[in-house]
């Protein structure tokens, strides 16, 4: 690891951050800009940086590996507060799925028409 302190509390902080630009000038916060431009600006700024992650994941360059992600996790929680929702409702939901086979995980959700991947 780095050396950078954090602990469980780090996404809660950062969406509080994210939050707080919600109706911000778009001229000084890049989120307020990002959210000003609605859900095809969050959605598409969350395609580029899937696609930025899976080409330093096959570069096998851990280091971009782990900026990438950063840029995909902070985007991915732009949205979730773009839809009024919190990281610790993702956290919950993937503490659901510990110890849950990934297999049965995905049949349970294409039997109830939810579709998803699983994560375990």
């Amino acid at each position: 690891m780095s050396g950078v302190a954090f602990d469980a509390t780090t996404l809660a902080r950062l969406a509080d951050v994210i939050e707080s630009r919600r109706g911000g000038d778009p001229q000084r916060s890049y989120v307020a800009r990002l959210l000003a431009g609605g859900p095809d600006a969050v959605l598409k700024k969350i395609g580029e940086e899937a696609t930025e992650t899976v080409m330093a994941a096959k570069d096998g360059a851990a280091d971009r590996i782990v900026c990438e992600v950063a840029d995909l996790w902070f985007h991915c929680m732009v949205a979730l507060a773009m839809y009024g929702l919190r990281p610790e409702a993702v956290l919950a939901e993937l503490e659901r799925r510990v110890g849950t086979s990934g297999l049965d995980e995905k049949a349970a959700r294409k039997a109830a028409g939810t579709g998803g991947t699983p994560q375990t």
